[in-house]
């Protein structure tokens, strides 16, 4: 049988600690740029992937088929919908049951 070399972390750790990749990373801006336009999709839910706080607090609004909905979870604008809660209705987890409503979507910023 042949001997391997033991490898131990602290050998390790220094050649990827000195690599300029992890250097690069550490050089991107924390913050995202603000743009004027929302998202194609938002959630409200901390749940969902699509889930953005500093939007939320940013205030988006929401026109669907030319009434203004304040009641809106999630929305997708190029499919054309949004989820809205379905009365006092809740789920076995506690979470509101929400309703697919489809339409035209247009979101914007409140501030």
């Amino acid at each position: 049988m042949s001997e391997e070399p033991e490898i131990t972390p602290e050998a390790a750790t220094p050649a990827i600690a000195d690599s300029p990749a992890t250097e690069a990373v550490t050089d991107l801006p924390v913050t995202p740029a603000v743009t004027d336009t929302p998202p194609d999709r938002l959630a409200a839910s901390p749940r969902s992937p699509f889930y953005d706080e500093a939007l939320l607090e940013r205030g988006v609004g929401i026109v669907f088929d030319g009434n203004e909905r304040t009641n809106v979870d999630e929305y997708c604008v190029s499919e054309g919908w949004v989820k809205v809660a379905a009365g006092k209705s809740k789920d076995r987890y506690g979470n509101a049951l929400t309703i697919k409503l489809k339409g035209k979507v247009e979101p914007y910023f409140r501030s």
